[in-house]
């Protein structure tokens, strides 16, 4: 990263924020057991504090999931100002191959900037159609989806819709979305390397699939925040900045959620008069306009709403001030300290077992399960034990530190970034617990194996999932 492109990092007080806010959120997340991955505040500008829970980390990527939509509609609005398309335009214009042979009245109305804005008019989400499509053609899917309402009337929350402003852009422009945003945003700000998912089409996914660190969402946040600007250079037009981040569409009336405050284009509304893009289990970018401030956030998380509260409750009102703040040397030292040590330990329990060496070596065939594990070997020779999976097509190993993190990489599981640690112990003679930490994920996985003679019962358990987060493995030695 270039030097003209670094943050600037300060104290709290010299942004006017005191220490101790800080400090009252972070431990307010951890006593509420939260499980925030890393956070990066900037005040006017500079970072006022950053950190990650180990073995996350603010300048690791991490999925960022929706919070990719607010990108794709930074795209789109660089596309409206190059004069490459109109917010106006029919959507069925950019795909006459893929139109349905019936075309109805609301579809035949469809404009972009219902795309945008999320009122397509579909009563139910397109995305699971998209996938399913044998042909992998997911803008035909997405046509062929019957829309129930007058395109701006109804507001439905629906990823396809953003996959289908990627779509535009490309079609517009002749390359993918991370092509295009690439030397127009991406590099202008520092973003050094987006990975972003494609679809079987060779379309990036938009509504979701890219992946960026802390910092590089805290560089974006800043960015809008500062109406399309960086370093000098208005990067895309600050009237779009002003459409993308105002309510264009309602979306609720619960005046204590953040999810009811009005919708922008693929931005949402917050209370107190800010914004923010974010995405599944906890990745956020918040931005607050009356405070000059923005916050990024990764987590694995369930609940969202809970870590805006605590925004609201410890970090907001202490930025009531522009000005600096007398320096209190003690008060920042105690943060940079509680900020230096945030970690998720690995589980505690034995390193061995009278069990282990009876089973050390042997395989266990799984009775047929939803995970596709054929097989399960335990190998206890050594202090990290080493585990190797069998599943449909290729075998998985990893090393299980003994009451200690090993790094490792693990492509069992589907639409998981593969680096992860790994750790295991014995919380009895039988049995031997599994943590494994996608740490560019929201992921955690824990396995609890069972040993009970020649047969292994496994239950796993996943952190945050779209679907079931448990699942159930059964074997028995064989041979």
């Amino acid at each position: 990263m270039s030097i003209e492109n670094q943050l600037a990092r300060c104290t709290p007080e010299s942004q006017g924020i005191a220490s101790t806010a800080i400090q009252a959120f972070v431990e307010a997340i951890e006593g509420q057991g939260i499980e925030l991955h890393s956070f990066l505040l900037l005040r006017h500008g500079a970072v006022v504090a950053e950190a990650g829970w180990a073995p996350y980390h603010p300048q690791r990527p991490h999925m960022l999931y929706s919070l990719s939509k607010s990108f794709t509609s930074t795209a789109v609005g660089m596309a409206v100002d190059e004069g490459r398309l109109s917010i106006d335009d029919r959507v069925l214009d950019f795909f006459p191959d893929d139109a349905p042979a019936r075309v109805s009245r609301n579809l035949d109305a469809m404009r972009v900037r219902h795309l945008l804005s999320m009122s397509t008019g579909h009563a139910e989400d397109t995305t699971d159609y998209l996938h399913r499509r044998r042909d992998g053609n997911w803008t035909r899917a997405f046509l062929a989806r019957p829309v129930k309402h007058k395109p701006g009337t109804f507001f439905l929350y629906n990823t396809g819709a953003t996959y289908m402003l990627s779509a535009i852009v490309q079609k517009v422009t002749g390359q993918t979305l991370i092509e295009y945003l690439r030397p127009r945003l991406f590099e202008p700000l520092g973003i050094a390397n987006p990975v972003w998912e494609m679809s079987p089409q060779g379309i990036n996914t938009g509504g979701y699939g890219l992946s960026i660190t802390t910092e590089d969402i805290a560089r974006f946040g800043q960015f809008v925040l500062q109406k399309g600007k960086w370093q000098g250079r208005q990067l895309v037009s600050e009237a779009w900045i002003a459409q993308a981040t105002a309510r264009q569409v309602d979306n609720g009336d619960d005046p204590a959620s953040d999810w009811a405050q009005g919708y922008g284009f693929q931005f949402w509304r917050c209370r107190h008069d800010a914004f923010r893009g974010d995405g599944a289990f906890g990745q956020y970018c918040i931005v607050m306009p009356a405070q000059d401030a923005v916050l990024a956030i990764t987590s694995g998380i369930g609940d969202m709403q809970v870590v805006l509260n605590l925004v609201w409750e410890h970090l907001l009102p202490a930025m009531g001030k522009t000005a600096p703040l007398p320096e209190k040397v003690k008060a920042h030292a105690k943060l940079v300290q509680k900020l230096g040590g945030l970690a998720y330990l690995p589980p505690r329990g034995a390193a061995s077992s009278p069990v282990a060496a009876r089973v050390s070596g042997k395989t266990f065939v799984m009775e047929p399960n939803s995970t596709r594990v054929k097989s399960m070997t335990f190998d206890f020779t050594r202090p990290d034990a080493v585990v190797t999976i069998r599943a449909a097509r290729r075998s998985h190993k990893f090393v299980c530190g003994a009451g200690a993190w090993r790094e490792g990489v693990l492509t069992l599981f589907p639409f998981h970034a593969p680096d992860m640690v790994a750790s295991g112990v014995w919380t009895d003679d039988s049995t031997f617990a599994i943590t494994l930490r996608f740490h560019e994920t929201p992921y955690v996985h824990t396995l609890v194996c069972r040993f009970d003679g020649d047969r292994l019962a496994v239950d796993g358990a996943l952190n945050v999932a779209f679907g079931p987060t448990t699942y159930a493995l059964v074997g028995k030695i064989t041979g």
